[in-house]
Protein backbone atom coordinates (compact mmCIF):
# COMPACT_ATOMS: atom_id res chain seq x y z
CA UNK A 1 0.00 0.00 0.00
CA UNK A 2 0.97 3.25 -0.81
CA UNK A 3 0.49 7.02 0.82
CA UNK A 4 -2.56 8.87 -0.45
CA UNK A 5 -1.99 11.38 -3.14
CA UNK A 6 -4.47 13.34 -1.33
CA UNK A 7 -3.97 13.15 2.10
CA UNK A 8 -1.02 11.20 2.61
CA UNK A 9 -2.54 8.44 4.44
CA UNK A 10 -0.57 5.08 4.02
CA UNK A 11 -3.75 2.86 2.75
CA UNK A 12 -4.26 3.40 -0.60
CA UNK A 13 -3.57 0.56 -3.55
CA UNK A 14 -1.05 2.02 -6.15
CA UNK A 15 -3.38 1.70 -9.17
CA UNK A 16 -5.70 4.12 -7.55
CA UNK A 17 -3.78 6.56 -5.58
CA UNK A 18 -6.16 7.58 -3.07
CA UNK A 19 -7.52 5.90 -0.19
CA UNK A 20 -10.86 5.31 0.64
CA UNK A 21 -11.56 8.34 2.76
CA UNK A 22 -10.65 10.65 -0.41
CA UNK A 23 -12.13 8.70 -3.08
CA UNK A 24 -15.57 8.87 -1.09
CA UNK A 25 -15.74 12.69 -0.66
CA UNK A 26 -16.57 12.92 -4.59
CA UNK A 27 -13.91 15.38 -5.38
CA UNK A 28 -13.76 16.05 -9.25
CA UNK A 29 -9.69 15.55 -10.02
CA UNK A 30 -10.59 12.34 -8.13
CA UNK A 31 -13.05 11.00 -10.07
CA UNK A 32 -11.34 12.18 -13.44
CA UNK A 33 -8.40 10.18 -11.87
CA UNK A 34 -10.40 6.70 -11.11
CA UNK A 35 -11.95 6.90 -15.44
CA UNK A 36 -8.70 7.09 -16.63
CA UNK A 37 -6.77 4.54 -14.41
CA UNK A 38 -9.70 2.03 -15.17
CA UNK A 39 -9.57 3.07 -19.31
CA UNK A 40 -6.02 2.72 -18.90
CA UNK A 41 -6.66 -0.84 -17.73
CA UNK A 42 -8.81 -1.62 -20.45
CA UNK A 43 -6.66 -0.82 -23.13
CA UNK A 44 -4.32 -2.71 -21.59
CA UNK A 45 -6.72 -5.76 -22.05
CA UNK A 46 -7.80 -4.93 -25.37
CA UNK A 47 -11.45 -4.41 -24.51
CA UNK A 48 -13.36 -1.25 -25.18
CA UNK A 49 -12.93 1.47 -22.89
CA UNK A 50 -16.38 3.10 -22.89
CA UNK A 51 -20.04 2.48 -23.87
CA UNK A 52 -20.89 4.88 -26.10
CA UNK A 53 -23.69 6.74 -26.51
CA UNK A 54 -23.99 6.61 -30.94
CA UNK A 55 -25.64 3.96 -31.97
CA UNK A 56 -28.33 0.82 -31.48
CA UNK A 57 -28.46 0.53 -27.85
CA UNK A 58 -28.47 -2.90 -26.45
CA UNK A 59 -30.91 -3.80 -23.61
CA UNK A 60 -28.64 -6.62 -22.01
CA UNK A 61 -27.15 -5.31 -18.73
CA UNK A 62 -27.28 -1.99 -16.67
CA UNK A 63 -24.91 -0.37 -18.99
CA UNK A 64 -27.37 0.05 -22.03
CA UNK A 65 -24.18 0.42 -24.59
CA UNK A 66 -24.62 2.56 -27.73
CA UNK A 67 -21.29 1.61 -29.27
CA UNK A 68 -20.59 4.34 -32.29
CA UNK A 69 -20.25 2.81 -35.86
CA UNK A 70 -17.08 0.25 -35.55
CA UNK A 71 -17.17 -0.01 -32.31
CA UNK A 72 -18.04 -2.59 -29.56
CA UNK A 73 -20.07 -1.91 -26.53
CA UNK A 74 -18.24 -2.25 -23.10
CA UNK A 75 -18.07 -5.87 -22.41
CA UNK A 76 -16.88 -6.38 -26.19
CA UNK A 77 -19.59 -8.58 -27.16
CA UNK A 78 -21.69 -6.28 -29.38
CA UNK A 79 -20.14 -4.32 -32.26
CA UNK A 80 -22.11 -1.94 -34.21
CA UNK A 81 -21.70 -2.78 -38.15
CA UNK A 82 -23.15 -0.11 -40.53
CA UNK A 83 -25.74 1.24 -37.87
CA UNK A 84 -26.68 -2.43 -37.09
CA UNK A 85 -25.69 -4.41 -33.67
CA UNK A 86 -24.21 -7.19 -33.98
CA UNK A 87 -24.15 -9.84 -31.15
CA UNK A 88 -20.57 -11.28 -31.45
CA UNK A 89 -21.68 -13.92 -28.87
CA UNK A 90 -23.98 -14.19 -25.90
CA UNK A 91 -26.69 -15.51 -28.02
CA UNK A 92 -28.21 -18.87 -27.65
CA UNK A 93 -26.34 -19.71 -30.89
CA UNK A 94 -23.18 -19.00 -29.78
CA UNK A 95 -21.92 -18.77 -26.24
CA UNK A 96 -18.55 -17.69 -25.02
CA UNK A 97 -17.01 -19.65 -22.39
CA UNK A 98 -14.94 -22.08 -20.82
CA UNK A 99 -17.12 -25.32 -18.21
CA UNK A 100 -16.47 -27.79 -16.44
CA UNK A 101 -17.09 -30.16 -13.70
CA UNK A 102 -16.91 -29.43 -9.93
CA UNK A 103 -17.78 -32.41 -7.36
CA UNK A 104 -20.11 -31.78 -4.48
CA UNK A 105 -19.88 -30.40 -2.51
CA UNK A 106 -18.51 -27.84 -4.49
CA UNK A 107 -16.33 -24.54 -3.70
CA UNK A 108 -18.75 -22.35 -4.44
CA UNK A 109 -19.96 -18.97 -2.59
CA UNK A 110 -23.45 -20.56 -1.33
CA UNK A 111 -22.36 -24.31 -1.09
CA UNK A 112 -22.78 -23.64 2.73
CA UNK A 113 -26.58 -23.33 2.24
CA UNK A 114 -26.90 -24.95 -0.80
CA UNK A 115 -29.57 -28.25 -0.72
CA UNK A 116 -27.34 -30.85 -2.29
CA UNK A 117 -24.56 -30.70 0.11
CA UNK A 118 -26.15 -33.37 1.85
CA UNK A 119 -25.30 -35.73 -1.41
CA UNK A 120 -28.27 -36.93 -2.89
CA UNK A 121 -27.46 -40.44 -4.78
CA UNK A 122 -26.73 -40.39 -7.78
CA UNK A 123 -26.09 -36.60 -8.01
CA UNK A 124 -21.77 -36.01 -7.57
CA UNK A 125 -21.42 -32.95 -9.40
CA UNK A 126 -21.54 -29.61 -10.50
CA UNK A 127 -21.84 -28.33 -14.20
CA UNK A 128 -19.65 -24.77 -14.15
CA UNK A 129 -19.81 -22.71 -16.74
CA UNK A 130 -17.38 -19.81 -16.99
CA UNK A 131 -18.21 -16.82 -19.42
CA UNK A 132 -15.77 -15.15 -20.68
CA UNK A 133 -16.87 -11.38 -20.45
CA UNK A 134 -17.78 -9.11 -18.22
CA UNK A 135 -19.91 -5.62 -17.16
CA UNK A 136 -17.45 -4.41 -15.18
CA UNK A 137 -13.56 -4.02 -14.60
CA UNK A 138 -12.66 -4.98 -11.10
CA UNK A 139 -9.18 -3.93 -10.96
CA UNK A 140 -8.83 -7.09 -7.88
CA UNK A 141 -10.60 -9.37 -10.26
CA UNK A 142 -9.92 -12.91 -8.84
CA UNK A 143 -11.00 -14.77 -12.30
CA UNK A 144 -9.41 -12.02 -14.80
CA UNK A 145 -8.41 -14.68 -16.89
CA UNK A 146 -11.95 -14.25 -18.39
CA UNK A 147 -10.49 -11.48 -20.55
CA UNK A 148 -8.33 -13.09 -22.42
CA UNK A 149 -11.70 -15.28 -23.90
CA UNK A 150 -13.67 -11.56 -24.35
CA UNK A 151 -10.90 -10.60 -26.73
CA UNK A 152 -9.52 -14.03 -28.41
CA UNK A 153 -12.94 -15.17 -28.94
CA UNK A 154 -11.20 -18.69 -29.33
CA UNK A 155 -13.96 -21.12 -29.15
CA UNK A 156 -17.92 -20.67 -28.51
CA UNK A 157 -20.83 -22.94 -27.71
CA UNK A 158 -24.31 -23.45 -28.54
CA UNK A 159 -27.28 -23.42 -25.57
CA UNK A 160 -28.19 -26.99 -27.13
CA UNK A 161 -23.71 -28.06 -26.81
CA UNK A 162 -24.29 -26.94 -23.28
CA UNK A 163 -27.18 -28.11 -21.92
CA UNK A 164 -26.38 -31.83 -23.00
CA UNK A 165 -23.11 -31.26 -20.89
CA UNK A 166 -25.87 -31.74 -17.88
CA UNK A 167 -25.78 -35.26 -17.76
CA UNK A 168 -26.95 -37.47 -15.04
CA UNK A 169 -24.91 -37.09 -12.21
CA UNK A 170 -24.91 -33.51 -12.83
CA UNK A 171 -27.15 -31.58 -9.68
CA UNK A 172 -26.91 -28.28 -11.05
CA UNK A 173 -25.65 -25.60 -13.09
CA UNK A 174 -23.59 -22.53 -12.11
CA UNK A 175 -23.28 -19.54 -14.21
CA UNK A 176 -20.29 -17.29 -13.17
CA UNK A 177 -17.24 -15.93 -14.62
CA UNK A 178 -16.04 -13.19 -15.68
CA UNK A 179 -19.94 -13.01 -15.30
CA UNK A 180 -23.36 -14.08 -16.88
CA UNK A 181 -24.42 -10.78 -17.03
CA UNK A 182 -23.15 -10.27 -20.99
CA UNK A 183 -24.08 -13.74 -22.17
CA UNK A 184 -27.42 -14.08 -20.12
CA UNK A 185 -29.73 -14.99 -22.90
CA UNK A 186 -27.23 -17.67 -23.89
CA UNK A 187 -27.13 -19.14 -19.95
CA UNK A 188 -31.27 -18.77 -20.11
CA UNK A 189 -31.48 -20.77 -23.08
CA UNK A 190 -29.22 -23.37 -21.65
CA UNK A 191 -30.99 -23.64 -19.20
CA UNK A 192 -34.43 -23.87 -20.35
CA UNK A 193 -32.60 -26.73 -22.69
CA UNK A 194 -31.02 -28.80 -19.49
CA UNK A 195 -33.94 -28.47 -17.05
CA UNK A 196 -36.32 -30.34 -20.45
CA UNK A 197 -34.04 -32.87 -20.79
CA UNK A 198 -33.61 -33.19 -16.80
CA UNK A 199 -36.07 -31.21 -14.80
CA UNK A 200 -34.49 -31.87 -11.18
CA UNK A 201 -31.34 -29.94 -11.92
CA UNK A 202 -31.25 -26.54 -10.15
CA UNK A 203 -29.97 -23.32 -11.97
CA UNK A 204 -27.74 -20.96 -9.54
CA UNK A 205 -25.75 -17.71 -10.78
CA UNK A 206 -22.70 -16.06 -9.32
CA UNK A 207 -23.16 -12.70 -10.41
CA UNK A 208 -22.66 -8.76 -9.41
CA UNK A 209 -26.39 -8.71 -10.36
CA UNK A 210 -26.23 -6.16 -13.26
CA UNK A 211 -28.71 -7.57 -15.46
CA UNK A 212 -31.25 -5.44 -17.17
CA UNK A 213 -34.72 -5.51 -15.38
CA UNK A 214 -36.39 -7.70 -18.36
CA UNK A 215 -33.45 -10.43 -18.17
CA UNK A 216 -32.95 -10.78 -14.41
CA UNK A 217 -37.13 -11.28 -14.66
CA UNK A 218 -36.17 -14.37 -16.00
CA UNK A 219 -32.92 -15.87 -14.09
CA UNK A 220 -34.75 -15.20 -11.06
CA UNK A 221 -37.50 -17.93 -12.63
CA UNK A 222 -35.60 -20.20 -13.29
CA UNK A 223 -33.95 -20.32 -9.94
CA UNK A 224 -37.21 -20.43 -8.71
CA UNK A 225 -38.65 -23.26 -10.61
CA UNK A 226 -35.42 -24.77 -10.05
CA UNK A 227 -34.75 -24.57 -6.41
CA UNK A 228 -31.43 -23.08 -7.30
CA UNK A 229 -30.15 -19.79 -5.72
CA UNK A 230 -28.45 -16.39 -6.90
CA UNK A 231 -25.96 -15.37 -5.48
CA UNK A 232 -25.03 -11.22 -5.75
CA UNK A 233 -21.50 -10.19 -5.22
CA UNK A 234 -22.20 -6.67 -3.68
CA UNK A 235 -18.50 -5.27 -4.24
CA UNK A 236 -19.15 -2.37 -2.44
CA UNK A 237 -21.78 0.36 -1.29
CA UNK A 238 -20.36 3.54 -1.30
CA UNK A 239 -20.80 4.59 -5.24
CA UNK A 240 -17.45 6.11 -5.10
CA UNK A 241 -15.82 2.67 -3.90
CA UNK A 242 -17.66 0.75 -6.28
CA UNK A 243 -16.76 2.98 -9.35
CA UNK A 244 -12.91 3.22 -7.77
CA UNK A 245 -12.68 -0.55 -7.51
CA UNK A 246 -14.90 -1.92 -10.47
CA UNK A 247 -15.52 1.12 -12.97
CA UNK A 248 -19.10 0.86 -12.86
CA UNK A 249 -22.33 1.50 -10.71
CA UNK A 250 -24.02 -0.53 -8.25
CA UNK A 251 -27.78 0.42 -8.68
CA UNK A 252 -29.07 -1.60 -11.13
CA UNK A 253 -27.20 -4.49 -8.70
CA UNK A 254 -29.35 -3.29 -5.42
CA UNK A 255 -32.73 -3.48 -7.33
CA UNK A 256 -32.37 -6.57 -9.12
CA UNK A 257 -30.74 -7.95 -5.19
CA UNK A 258 -34.33 -6.13 -3.61
CA UNK A 259 -36.07 -8.00 -6.77
CA UNK A 260 -34.61 -11.62 -5.79
CA UNK A 261 -34.72 -11.41 -1.71
CA UNK A 262 -38.32 -10.18 -1.75
CA UNK A 263 -39.30 -13.36 -4.16
CA UNK A 264 -37.17 -15.70 -2.35
CA UNK A 265 -39.24 -14.22 0.94
CA UNK A 266 -42.77 -14.67 -0.49
CA UNK A 267 -42.11 -18.35 -1.51
CA UNK A 268 -40.09 -19.39 1.89
CA UNK A 269 -37.01 -20.50 0.30
CA UNK A 270 -32.98 -19.92 0.23
CA UNK A 271 -32.86 -17.95 -3.66
CA UNK A 272 -30.96 -15.18 -2.58
CA UNK A 273 -26.76 -15.19 -1.85
CA UNK A 274 -24.80 -12.51 -0.95
CA UNK A 275 -21.07 -11.94 -0.49
CA UNK A 276 -18.46 -9.25 -0.22
CA UNK A 277 -14.63 -9.34 -0.94
CA UNK A 278 -12.76 -7.45 2.07
CA UNK A 279 -10.62 -5.25 0.18
CA UNK A 280 -7.80 -3.86 2.58
CA UNK A 281 -8.06 -0.33 2.68
CA UNK A 282 -11.14 0.03 0.71
CA UNK A 283 -14.01 -2.56 1.88
CA UNK A 284 -14.34 -2.47 6.02
CA UNK A 285 -16.49 -2.79 8.56
CA UNK A 286 -18.32 0.44 7.27
CA UNK A 287 -18.61 -1.11 3.99
CA UNK A 288 -19.87 -4.36 4.95
CA UNK A 289 -22.16 -2.52 8.07
CA UNK A 290 -24.05 -0.78 5.52
CA UNK A 291 -24.49 -3.63 2.59
CA UNK A 292 -25.64 -5.86 6.15
CA UNK A 293 -28.08 -3.44 6.85
CA UNK A 294 -29.48 -3.47 3.28
CA UNK A 295 -29.37 -7.15 3.16
CA UNK A 296 -31.24 -7.75 6.63
CA UNK A 297 -34.11 -4.63 5.61
CA UNK A 298 -35.02 -6.96 2.95
CA UNK A 299 -34.32 -10.15 4.67
CA UNK A 300 -32.64 -11.18 7.65
CA UNK A 301 -32.24 -14.53 6.79
CA UNK A 302 -30.44 -14.07 3.82
CA UNK A 303 -26.98 -16.23 3.69
CA UNK A 304 -23.79 -13.62 3.91
CA UNK A 305 -20.57 -14.93 2.96
CA UNK A 306 -17.45 -12.38 3.83
CA UNK A 307 -14.44 -13.17 1.83
CA UNK A 308 -10.91 -12.84 2.82
CA UNK A 309 -8.92 -10.90 -0.12
CA UNK A 310 -6.04 -12.32 -1.90
CA UNK A 311 -3.80 -10.03 -4.28
CA UNK A 312 -4.54 -10.28 -7.66
CA UNK A 313 -4.58 -8.74 -11.29
CA UNK A 314 -3.71 -4.45 -10.24
CA UNK A 315 -3.94 -4.88 -6.65
CA UNK A 316 -1.09 -7.09 -5.74
CA UNK A 317 0.22 -4.56 -3.75
CA UNK A 318 -2.21 -4.97 -0.76
CA UNK A 319 -2.06 -7.49 1.59
CA UNK A 320 -4.07 -10.24 2.71
CA UNK A 321 -7.33 -9.30 5.15
CA UNK A 322 -6.14 -9.14 8.19
CA UNK A 323 -8.53 -11.41 11.01
CA UNK A 324 -8.45 -8.24 13.02
CA UNK A 325 -10.72 -6.90 10.04
CA UNK A 326 -12.61 -10.04 9.31
CA UNK A 327 -13.86 -9.87 12.66
CA UNK A 328 -14.85 -6.76 12.95
CA UNK A 329 -16.41 -6.92 9.26
CA UNK A 330 -18.44 -9.90 10.92
CA UNK A 331 -19.55 -8.22 13.80
CA UNK A 332 -20.87 -5.79 12.20
CA UNK A 333 -23.14 -7.90 10.02
CA UNK A 334 -24.37 -9.39 12.66
CA UNK A 335 -25.11 -6.31 14.38
CA UNK A 336 -27.27 -5.22 11.54
CA UNK A 337 -29.29 -7.97 12.17
CA UNK A 338 -28.20 -10.77 9.83
CA UNK A 339 -28.79 -14.48 10.99
CA UNK A 340 -26.47 -16.19 8.82
CA UNK A 341 -22.96 -14.73 8.40
CA UNK A 342 -19.67 -16.28 8.08
CA UNK A 343 -16.10 -15.91 7.06
CA UNK A 344 -15.02 -17.71 4.21
CA UNK A 345 -11.17 -18.25 3.18
CA UNK A 346 -10.32 -18.37 6.30
CA UNK A 347 -6.83 -19.93 5.54
CA UNK A 348 -6.09 -16.52 3.94
CA UNK A 349 -6.51 -13.83 7.00
CA UNK A 350 -3.39 -13.02 8.55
Amino acid sequence: MVKCLHCGTPTAAGILLYCKECISSGEEEIAEHLKRVHCTVREASGLPQVSGEEGPQCRVCYRSCRPAPGSRGYCGLRENRGGKLIHLAGTPSKGLLQYYYDPIPTNCVAEWVCPEKGGVPGRRKNLAVFYGACTLNCLFCQNWQYRSLAVRMPRFYSADELAAAADGQTACICFFGGDPAPQVPHALSAARRALQKKPDLRICWETSGLMSAPFFARVLDLSLQSGGTVKFDLKAWDKGIYFALTGGNNEQALKNFTLSARAGREKGVTLTVASTLLVPGYVDAEEVRAIASFIAGEDPAIPYTLLAFHPQFYMKDLPLTSRETALECLEAAQEEGLKRVRLANEHLLF
